[in-house]
């Protein structure tokens, strides 16, 4: 059976907080709810992700990090 396709919408956008977006928009210039946004940043995000300095309150649980890496290694669908 195929696996299914991870999409910005429903899967990846949601993954970020309004106030994660909100300190995005204020320290990097770049909103994590755009497609465009995040795809053009999509390496550095998943850089701090992995590391576990993003977001700024907390580091995301494993699960929430591999959905965000394998939409990139999926293509980044929109």
């Amino acid at each position: 059976m195929p696996e299914e396709t991870i999409r910005f919408d429903p899967d990846i956008k949601s993954l970020f907080r309004e106030k994660d977006r909100d300190a995005m928009v204020r320290i990097r210039g770049f909103d994590l709810w755009s497609y465009d946004d995040v795809r053009a940043n999509a390496d550095a995000i998943v850089a701090q992700l992995e590391a576990g300095r993003m977001p700024c309150d907390g580091a995301w649980p494993p699960g929430r990090v591999a959905t965000f890496r394998a939409w990139m290694d999926g293509g980044m669908a929109d």
